[in-house]
């Protein structure tokens, strides 16, 4: 059989696991990886803080899905064939060993993201798959794959993967095709809250809230952390994820409620507040909050600091139960979640067919990763999606 021309549209995380994979089973074969920006991994070498968030240590395909808002019911068949504990044995057996950390994230030993990229580069080398940098690709027909280069050179690979990540111009060409594209929104962001309960208390993380939009979709468990614009970390960005539409839709400008204690109900609050007596407000509370937190929140509701617990009035109980179960912030903007951008939207799920990957409609076609309709909440998850598809795309590609 004639040896197979193989071009990979970008050059990140789907695009070397499908180029990796592909070529070790068909050595013979011409991989090209093309890449529109001067890097590539990039966003694998900013993940995590630079440590890149491999991913999760969640090895159940049916608890595993629960964490994609968009790409729920497609990934469970792909999950049960390349699952967490698969990518955590294949960069293993590439000298590249994980670890699980306490809320279920992994990342290489090492910590640095350094780490994995190295890993992807050296392999592409040793197998002889060759990488195109600053190179722009054209699709100018998905039915032929025929592509026009940056520098004018068309090329007409037998198999064409497409993991270009969220790149709009490649959704427009797409769609120019003929695939349908749903119009991508900001994913995981964080919140821009202007609250004087809030303000000068940058830094300050509280362990465990719950946090539900006044749309009461989703209800968002997890760390919360102040900063210097408003609120993020999990418990933000897991709502943000879910209602990611919902969100875009009203402009970002919306209503949250926190509760601070979702293991209380009220009546456990008020015994609380009861059983403090004659003992100062303003001293150490005994919901386990944050002291500089507490101290502003009483403050801005007016309540005296030097005052007793038992002297408070019956109004003053009630602002306090308020401020702690159902806390309520208006948001006003979002921002991006340190450079981690995330949308939500590409190629309409129904135009794939999850068994290889492949665009139903373009026999040779295949794709994963943001190009796809499929978005997860932080934590890992969307590297394991990419993961799975490349892997699945490679072994079909065939």
């Amino acid at each position: 059989m004639d040896n197979k021309v193989v071009a990979v549209v970008g050059g990140g995380a789907a695009g070397f696991f499908f180029a990796i994979n592909y070529k070790a089973l068909h050595s013979v074969d011409d991989v090209t990886i093309y890449e529109q920006g001067k890097t590539v991994l990039n966003k694998v070498r900013i993940s995590g803080g630079g440590r890149c968030n491999v991913t999760h240590a969640c090895f159940d395909p049916g608890d595993l899905v629960h964490y994609y808002p968009r790409g729920r019911k497609e990934l469970i068949g792909p999950f049960h064939r390349w699952s967490c504990g698969d990518t955590v044995g294949w960069f293993e057996e590439r000298g590249v060993p994980l670890k699980i950390e306490a809320d279920g994230r992994m990342f290489p030993v090492s910590d640095r993201s350094e780490s994995i990229i190295n890993c992807f580069i050296e392999e592409a080398n040793r197998m002889g798959i060759k990488i195109v940098k600053q190179c722009k690709v054209s699709i100018d027909s998905l039915k032929d794959r025929r592509l026009t280069l940056s520098k004018g050179a068309s090329i007409n690979p037998d198999v064409l993967f497409l993991a270009p990540g969220s790149s709009k111009f490649i959704w427009n060409v797409l769609k120019a095709n003929g695939v349908e594209i749903v119009e991508p929104v900001p994913s995981l962001f964080t919140f821009n809250i202007k609250d004087p309960r809030i303000k000068g208390l940058a830094g300050i993380s509280f362990n465990d809230v719950e946090v539900v939009s006044e749309y009461g979709s989703y209800q968002s468990r997890g760390p919360l952390l102040i900063t210097h614009w408003g609120l993020s970390a999990p418990s933000i960005l897991k709502l943000s994820s879910v209602e990611a539409r919902l969100l875009s839709a009203a402009h970002y400008s919306f209503k949250i409620s926190v509760d601070f204690l979702p293991d209380l109900n009220p009546d456990d609050v008020q015994d609380l507040i009861i059983k403090q007596g004659g003992k100062k407000l303003g001293d150490k509370n005994p919901f386990g909050l944050p002291k500089r937190y507490w101290r502003k929140l009483i403050e801005v509701a007016g309540i005296n600091s030097e005052g007793r617990w038992a002297d408070l009035k019956k109004e003053e109980r009630s602002l306090i139960l308020e401020s702690l179960k159902a806390c309520t912030f208006q948001v006003k903007g979002k921002s991006t979640f340190k450079e981690e951008f995330v949308s939500a939207g590409g190629i309409d799920l129904k135009e794939v067919d999850f068994r290889s990957f492949g665009l139903k409609r373009y026999p040779g076609v295949y794709a994963a990763g943001e190009v796809l309709n499929i978005d997860a909440m932080t934590g890992g998850f969307n590297f394991q999606a990419a993961w799975t598809g490349g892997y699945i795309a490679a072994i079909n590609a065939s």
